[in-house]
Order: structure tokens, then sequence, then C-alpha cells
């Protein structure tokens, strides 16, 4: 069987960029489905706050007309009553206004804590290529400022588009009960404003989505240049890396300004809407009010207070769609953040777990691949045949290798720096699939290998030892994390490490800071080796990492590596051909072909041979220091 040939998915949003606004958002709840969570109680509660604001109004007539125009005097106990009333219906509203934004927003950040997880799982499920095609911090941005602008919409904007609209729709049947003629005037002044303002809106999200983008690549180009400290500082290139951060500043300012423009017209449309519809209303209320016009229409009997409730009744319907629009760029924003974290999901991962693993589009596990079998019990032999592998956009790495590697055997796999060894040891530990062959650890294709066996067996342990930001022994529990201390303890002195780890400052609780950086090279991979140890796998896919250290760190070193190997199977990328002197077989790779493969004695007696050449040119090299 032949696995699937290597590619790359890029991380963009090429999947959603020509779904619509709504499509987008509906593929966003379908994601987050605890937003909907109760969702007829939280609606219940915006029509009961919604609705509450028409008591304003009705409460002005019955004020103005009732208790004071008809009768003749003030009726002080009428007007205080209806203003009690009044406020009574306002201090309802404002408490279902409470709850009702409280669970929105409890509702909201639940559900995108949810969104945010399934995003985080599904770039660890994609390959090291994939997520190779952005840049780290601008990844990093998807799950965290582009969840963010959804967040900031769902938990106020988006109700508060429902909530505007009910209180546009609930004005309009106020304002069409009181006087049809005049409601019809104030959608004649909003109508041609509202149907510019659909355009406006979908220039705003576009230039949204620029935003989103901009943003992106300013987080991703400030992550390099924090990771990248020590080089920028070495070259003396900290102006260039500065010009290179301003430059993705400005071009977030110049695309939030680019936004600005279509938002400002909206705004300016709104309020001129506004301005007018509440103008017309007096002229025409008074008219009607009046016979001035000498129509008998409908709603042509207005009395003094309905057209002051009228008034009130413009503001009421004027406000939510000031707000709507102000929302609606909200929205467009969020629209463009979602777009950006869907585009993270819809990229398959191209190196699955055959065990199943999470679907990151309905949070369910997935059916194991047909043929899953974790690894046997006992011995594992490697076996590769036909290994092939081309990175997406170059030529073919690796050339047809075929290669048996027995169990507990020493591997040393040398060669030039581009000949495969790298990519060929990636391949055995799964991090990338082969564009064509197969790999056998155990009798058992390796693409049928579930990740859980296969990461509790095979592990590799990189060159530059990467340590996370916590103390030693927390470093070392990412190995076994149910090991207790005295277990580490046992595995540093079986490493011969213990009395390193005792000079520490604060033995293994002493802190080894981000990336390990408070730490040396050599200890850093000293913590790696002791990690690796612990965790006690079968199969060791070792880089070696002794060429940039000390003479005394190497002794130490070397003497870990060499109680890590022990009784296990061990592939090492030999830097220093010291090491392939003691293995018990060598593979010399060439331009991504196996050229030679046999003992250092053996290789080294062939005349023309390549790993003969390197030898000698290695031995001189050392004589001559």
């Amino acid at each position: 069987m032949t696995a699937a040939p290597a590619t790359s998915s890029s991380l963009g949003t090429e999947t959603t960029t020509d779904e619509g606004a709504l499509g987008t958002i509906r593929r966003g709840l379908a994601l987050t489905p605890e937003l909907l969570r109760g969702l007829w109680i939280t609606l219940l509660l915006a029509v009961v706050a919604t609705a509450g604001k028409v008591v304003v109004p009705i409460a002005v007539q019955s004020i103005l007309d009732r208790g004071i125009i008809a009768p003749e005097s003030p009726d002080v106990a009428f007007v205080a009553g209806a203003a009690g009333l009044a406020a009574l219906v306002l201090l309802v509203t404002a408490g279902c206004n409470v709850l009702m934004n409280r669970r929105l927003f409890r509702l909201a950040e639940t559900s995108l804590a949810t969104l945010r997880t399934r995003a985080f799982r599904h770039i660890h499920d994609l390959s090291l290529l994939t997520q190779g095609t952005e840049q780290r911090g601008a990844l990093v941005s998807r799950v965290t400022s582009d969840v963010d602008t959804v967040s900031q919409f769902m938990s106020f904007g988006g109700i508060m588009l429902v909530v505007m609209s009910l209180q546009v729709v609930l004005a309009t049947g106020v304002m069409v009960a009181y006087s049809w003629p005049l409601a019809l005037v104030v959608w004649i002044c909003y109508l041609p404003i509202l149907i510019i303002m659909g355009f406006l809106q979908k220039r705003i999200r576009a230039r949204y989505q620029v935003v989103r983008t901009n943003v992106g690549r300013m987080l991703g180009t400030v992550s390099e240049s924090l990771v990248g400290a020590a080089t920028v500082r070495a070259y003396d290139i900290e102006d260039r890396s500065r010009r290179g951060q301003v430059d993705r500043v400005r071009e977030v300012r110049s695309a939030q300004f680019s936004v600005l423009k279509p938002q400002s017209l909206s705004f300016l449309l709104s309020e001129t809407a506004d301005g007018l519809a509440t103008a017309v209303v007096v002229v025409v209320g008074v008219l009607l009010g009046t016979q001035a016009l000498g129509l008998d229409l409908p709603g042509g009997d207005l009395t003094a207070g309905a057209v002051v409730a009228f008034i009130f009744l413009v503001s009421l319907f004027s406000q939510p769609v000031r707000m709507g629009i102000e929302m609606l760029s909200e929205a467009q924003n969020a629209v463009a953040g979602w777009r950006r974290v869907l585009g993270v999901l819809d990229t398959p991962a191209d190196v699955a777990d055959p065990a199943g693993g999470m679907d990151p589009h309905t949070g369910t596990r997935r059916e194991p691949v047909p043929g899953a079998t974790p690894l046997p019990d006992g011995l594992l032999d490697i076996e590769v045949r036909g290994l092939r592998f081309s990175y997406p956009t170059g030529p073919e790495v690796l050339h047809g290798i075929d290669v048996d590697i027995p169990a507990r055997s020493r591997i040393a796999i040398v060669g030039e720096t581009g000949s495969g060894k790298t990519t060929f040891a990636k391949l055995l530990t799964r991090v990338m699939d082969p564009a064509g062959g197969e790999i056998r650890i155990g009798s058992v294709p390796l693409h049928l290998v579930p990740y859980a066996s296969l990461r509790s067996r095979v592990i590799m342990v990189p060159q530059e030892g990467f340590l996370f930001d916590t103390s030693v022994a927390g470093n070392l529990l990412y190995g076994r994390p149910e090991a207790t201390e005295e277990e580490m303890r046992r595995a540093l002195d079986e490493l011969g490490l213990g009395t390193w780890a005792d000079e520490l400052p604060e033995g293994l609780s002493t802190p080894v800071g981000q990336r390990g950086e408070s730490f040396s090279a050599g200890e850093r991979q000293l913590v790696a080796l002791a990690r690796a140890y612990l965790a006690d796998p079968d199969i060791i896919v070792l880089d070696e990492a002794t060429s940039a250290v000390d003479p005394a760190a190497d002794v130490r070193l070397q003497q870990a590596i060499d109680g890590l190997a022990r009784g296990r199977t061990t592939i090492t990328i030999a830097h220093r051909l010291s090491t392939a002197e003691r293995a018990d077989a060598i593979m010399v790779l060439d331009d991504g072909s196996l050229v030679e493969h046999g003992t250092h004695a053996e290789l080294v007696d062939l005349e023309d041979g390549i790993y003969a050449g390197l030898h000698r040119s290695w031995v001189a090299h050392r004589q001559s220091r």
C-alpha cells in the first residue's frame, strides 16, 4: 500500500472568501452550538426589553392629552400615576436588558472557547509543512485576535442587531397606529439611505478582510523578531527589523483607515435621515393635526400629544437604525475573523491520526481508518520500501529508498547537507507522509499506526532540544506525565546526569525560561534526552546535537546519548563521524538516494566510496586542529 502524496494545503481563506456573509455566519454558528443554547430565553428577554421602550412615547401622549391639555387644570394624580407606571415598565425593561446581556456574554465566551479549542487542536493535527505556509505569529492570531473579533460581536452586536430590528418593527407598528401617513413619511426618508448603506456594507466587509490579514502579518513579524532577537542583535539589524515592524503596523493602520471611509459615510447618511425624518414629521404632523393641508386623510386628526409622541417614535425608530449600522460594521469585522478561523478548520489534516481524531467542524470523534493497528508488543523491526518524497513546491528529494533496520540496532545516517537525512528521519516518525513507497514498523504500515501507539513507542529528539517555559521537572514530565520525582531522578542517574541536575540552582525545580533560553544549548539537549529516556520508547530517531557544544558538554552529552540508546533501536543523523564509527550500520545518503549501506569497516575501505571520502576529510580536519 502506498501512502498519500505529500501535499501541503495553504492556511488561508480560499475556502471561504467566495461565501456570502450569511453563509459564513451560519457555518460559524454550526461550529459553536453553545451560542444557540436557550436562544428562546434570550429572544424573550430581548422582546421585553424592546417593547418596554414604547412606553415613553405612549406615556408622553397620555400625560399631554389627558393629564395636561384635556382637563381645565393639570391632573397631577394622573400625571404622577402615568409617569410612575412608565418608570416601573422601564425598570422591568432594564432588568431584562441586564439579564439578556449576561446570558449573551456567558454563552458567547463559552462557545468561542470551544471554537478556539477546535482551531488549536486542528492546527496541531496539520503537518509541519502545512503549518509552515504561514508565519507562526499570523497562525496564532487566527485563534486569538480573529476569534476575539467574533467574541466582541457575538457577546453584544449579534443580539443587538436582533433587538434593533425588533425595535424598528415595533416603532413602525406604533407609528402606523398613530398615523400611517406620518409612518410612510418616515420610511420615505430612510429607504433610499438604507439601500445605499447596503452597498457600503459590502465594501466594509471586503476591507475588514484586508484588516484581519494585515493584523495576522503584523503579529507574525513581531513574533519572528522576538524569537530571532539574538540573531537580530548579532548582525546589528535592529533598524532593519524595526522598519519591517513599522511597515506592518502602517499596513494595519492604512487598512483600518480604508474601513473608516465607508463607515463614516454610513454614519453621516443615518444622521441625515434622522434629522430629515424628524423635521418632516414635525412639519407634516402639525399640518395634519391642524388640517392645514385640507386633506381628509386617516390619521389627520392628530392631537398635540400624538405629534409629540410621534417625534419620540421617530427617535425610537432612528436609534436602532444608527446602532444597527454600527453593529453591521462590527459584523463585517466578525465575518472576516470567522472566515480566517474557518480557513484553518477547512484545511485538511494531511497527516491524519488513523485512530480517528477530532472533527474540527462537529467536535465529534471521526471513525478510525479501516485497518488501523497499534504497534505490536515486543521488538520492532523497521522496513522501508520504495520511499519517495517531494516538497510541495520543489523536486523529489528522496528517490525510492529501500532499507531494513533490525530491532535494537544502532544506525547512523550520513550525508552532505541537503542529501535528505532529516527528511528521512521525519518520515520515520510520521511528521510527514511520503509521496510514494511505504514504511513498516513491527510489520504494521506506518500510516495505519494510531498516534497514541506511535508516539509512545517512537520518539524523535531534534538537534535543538526545545524546552517549554517551566521547570526542568515540568519538561521531563512531558515525556511521562505520571512520573514521580523519584523516577525522574532515577532516569537522570541512569543517564549519568544526576550530578549535573543536583548542581542546578534549584535542582529539578530550576526554571528553564522561554524555549529553554536560560540554559545553554548543551543543557537544553540534556533535558531533552532525559525527557525521551523517561518516555521509554522502543525506537529513537536522534538528530545528533553534539556538533555545536564545547568538549566538556560533548562528553556529558555523548554519555547521555549512549545511556538513552542502550537496548533500543537508535537512528542517528550523524554530524560527527565518531558517531558513525560506533554504529552497527551506516546509511549514506547522497542527493536523496541511499548510495551506501554497511558497517564502518566495510564502508571506510571502499576506495571511491562517499563515506570513505567524508571520513578521510573528517580525520584530516581533526588532525589539523
